[in-house]
């Protein structure tokens, strides 16, 4: 005999709309484990050479492009090495998707990187004599550390416990960077993006799958 009412469909709706709920739920409150630690130690290995070879140059404006050209190349290695680290989680084939916590992890840390990047140009614009000197040894080596370690204390709010501790070594050598004029800011910029890349980058490939 067929049904005479329309309750068990609504009730096969209802478990299913119930699932779809959950799932969501589930996911927004996972933490976003693909930080990829050998990309990050790949990146501290960027800043290392960064460091080394502005060391040597006398010109602020080189030293300001030879750390923004590590920039760049740290963003493309970092960001596929994360997609490789994402790829390895995905089975029969899927394709990567912008999750919950992926969107989180990423509204978390850009903002504070793009707040440096407009800081960074009031700094030099208009170029005033000097400036870039006062600049390239203390302002901007303080204030890069300082917006990159809140950007990934923030995004590591959603992530592994490293994450947020890594970011607060950063906001700590900024700190140092900022209100101790007789540090060396290329040595700091070392210290932090490369050094603390490193270590903390080969720790989470230890702990958490490379």
């Amino acid at each position: 005999m067929s049904p005479t009412s329309g309750e068990p469909p609504a009730l096969h709706q209802r478990a299913l709309q119930d699932l779809s709920y959950i799932r969501r739920t589930m996911e927004g409150a996972a933490a976003f484990t693909d930080v990829p630690g050998w990309g990050l130690v790949g990146v501290g290995g960027v800043a290392l050479v960064a460091a080394a070879l502005a060391a040597r140059l006398a010109s602020p404006l080189a030293w300001l492009l030879t750390w923004l050209g590590a920039a760049v190349v740290a963003v493309t290695a970092g960001g596929l090495a994360m997609q490789r680290k994402m790829r390895r989680r995905l089975v029969d084939g899927g394709s990567l998707q912008l999750t919950t916590p992926l969107r989180k992890f990423l509204l978390g840390f850009w903002p504070a990187v793009a707040v440096g990047a407009v800081l960074t140009l009031a700094l030099l614009e208009p170029f005033e004599p000097g400036l870039a000197d006062r600049a390239g040894h203390r302002l901007l080596p303080g204030l890069w550390l300082l917006l990159y370690g809140l950007g990934v204390t923030t995004a590591g709010a959603y992530s592994i416990r490293a994450v947020p501790v890594m970011g607060l070594c950063f906001m700590l050598l900024g700190t140092l960077a900022l209100l101790i004029p007789a540090l060396d800011g290329n040595l700091m910029m070392a210290l932090g993006f490369g050094g603390l890349q490193i270590g903390f980058g080969a720790h989470i490939a230890r702990r958490h799958g490379g």
